[in-house]
Parts: C-alpha cells; sequence; structure tokens
C-alpha cells in the first residue's frame, strides 16, 4: 500500500492512528516534531502525510511545514497532507476546511480533533485515491 508519514507531538494518537493505517496495509513512520519530520522526508519521501498543526515549541509548525512543502521542496511539493488540529478548543476561531488555500493553507484536506478514526480511515483511503 502506501507509505505514510504521522506528525504530532501526541504520541498516544499518533500510535493509535498508525495502528489504524496499518490494519488497513499502509506503512508508517511517526515523528513528534515538524524538524524531525522534515529530515525524515528528506530521506524517504512519504505517500501521504498525516500533520498536526499545534506543536510544543510553536503553535503554527504544522502550518510552516505544510508551506515549505508545497512551496520551498520540489521533491515535496505533490505529496497530499491530510492536517490534523484542535486549534479551534485552544483558539476558538472557526477554523476549518474552508480555509485550505495553496498559499496560506497548502492542504489537500482537514480533520479536527478528536478525530474519529474511521473517518481518518476514509480520508486517507480518498486522498491516496487521488493522488
Amino acid at each position: 500500500m502506501a507509505y505514510i508519514l504521522i506528525v504530532d507531538d501526541d504520541e498516544d494518537f499518533a500510535s493509535t492512528a498508525a495502528i489504524v493505517l496499518q490494519k488497513e496495509g499502509h506503512d508508517i513512520k511517526i515523528e513528534l516534531s515538524t524538524d524531525d519530520a522534515e529530515k525524515s522526508m528528506e530521506d524517504k519521501t512519504p505517500d501521504l502525510v498525516v500533520l498536526d498543526v499545534m506543536f510544543p515549541e510553536d503553535d503554527s509548525a504544522g502550518f510552516e511545514l505544510a508551506r515549505l512543502m508545497r512551496h520551498k521542496n520540489e521533491k515535496l511539493k505533490k505529496v497530499p497532507i491530510l492536517m490534523l488540529t484542535a486549534i479551534n478548543t485552544k483558539f476558538p476561531l472557526g477554523f476549518g476546511s474552508k480555509d485550505i488555500d495553496e498559499d496560506w493553507l497548502p492542504v489537500a484536506d482537514f480533520l479536527e480533533k478528536p478525530v474519529d478514526f474511521e473517518v481518518l480511515r476514509h480520508k486517507v483511503s480518498a486522498l491516496l485515491s487521488e493522488s
């Protein structure tokens, strides 16, 4: 199947998501920081990235990594990104898929935490079939 990189500082969530996606036959790697994810993607290009927004070092690190992938790295430019976040619980801005934009939020789809893992499985499958 596909090689999926999960980038999330919540190790419990990332491990559970990995189990769900591994049951679908995918090869999964987890990175707990955007810096480690960037290095990991240089070593092996993922078929899809499941990316959190907020990290302890920076509440918008996921946004920055998505922009870097789209605008500064030719190898990662077309890798689908499924963005996950709990940003609306910390900053009630009504942030959602309506905000997807090629410059500001260059992701393929968006899921709000807490994530329904069946929905995650379905969205990953749909994104992989589109790419």
